[in-house]
């Protein structure tokens, strides 16, 4: 065993920390690493309320998206009620619908189209908003790479990652922002106001259990509905909007390429 003086252990010591350290680059793609499975959720969270808020007559102005501060849907009219909690039940419901979906290739790519059509509109109500317009084109960019990946493999665990991400956010944000503390603009003390029948934190723990069986329920209907092995899923997926490149890909039209081609002409149309 070599023997280390102090010095020479202290000198190994100060090296490591040096290339442990993030210098300034590094630093902001940890954060937007970090950022962006919550800000994903917080996209779900924002969007479900805007979806809610037409399905409920409202007028939607904007929907903007904050690192710090989370998300704002500006709207006018609606029934509260149903507006309020579908921030936090929405998103989880997408979340365990994305579950279930992970557990079946030709389902993520459905799913994936289902979120095409949202981000359309989340767009639409955030023209000014330059993070949100990074984080739906960022999300798109990576379901059209992942579509491309080992016969569309990939799509189906990068959905799966997805909704367990924005369920497991549900429910930190759920415990954190209504039941460990009260946060007096939170939906839930916005629907406390509302509604007038229990606290916040009373309807933080419903919304919570809400929330933690809508995860599960994703779980069990991914188990039951899609029982195909892997290589039946292949076989599946080959003949179900199949990758470009592929044998069945040469009768199809190139959807990831035509999606790709309907979200730019869309985004320049929005821009301009």
């Amino acid at each position: 065993m070599p023997y280390l003086d102090d010095q020479t252990l202290n000198l190994y010591t100060r090296d490591l920390a040096t290339q442990l350290t993030p210098n300034a680059t590094q630093r902001t793609t940890l954060i937007v690493a970090g950022c962006y499975p919550r800000l994903l959720t917080v996209g779900f969270h924002e969007m479900s309320h805007a979806i809610t808020g037409i399905l409920t007559c409202a007028t939607i102005h904007s929907v903007e998206l904050d690192p710090d501060e989370g998300g704002e849907t500006r709207m006018s009219g609606g029934i509260p009620w149903i507006t309020l909690p579908a921030g936090y039940l929405g998103s989880s419901l997408i979340g365990a619908c994305l579950i279930a979906c992970g557990f079946d290739t030709n389902a993520s790519k459905i799913a994936c189209l289902v979120l095409g059509a949202f981000f359309i509109f989340t767009l639409w109500w955030a023209r000014k908003n330059w993070l949100t317009w990074i984080l739906i084109l960022g999300m798109s960019g990576l379901v059209v790479v992942f579509w491309l990946v080992a016969d569309s493999v990939a799509l189906r665990f990068f959905v799966l990652f997805v909704g367990v991400m924005s369920d497991l956010y549900v429910l930190w944000d759920v415990i954190d922002d209504t039941i460990a503390r009260k946060v007096n603009s939170s939906d839930a003390s916005a629907f406390a106001r509302v509604c007038g029948c229990f606290p916040s934190q009373v309807w933080g723990v419903i919304w919570l259990i809400i929330a933690f069986m809508y995860f599960a329920a994703g779980i069990l209907v991914g188990l039951v509905a899609f029982k195909e092995s892997a290589s039946e899923q292949k076989t599946d997926a080959a003949h179900f909007l199949p990758a470009p490149g592929s044998s069945d890909a040469m009768t199809t039209a190139p959807l990831p390429g035509i999606l790709v081609m309907i979200v730019t002409a869309l985004s320049w149309k929005l821009l301009l």
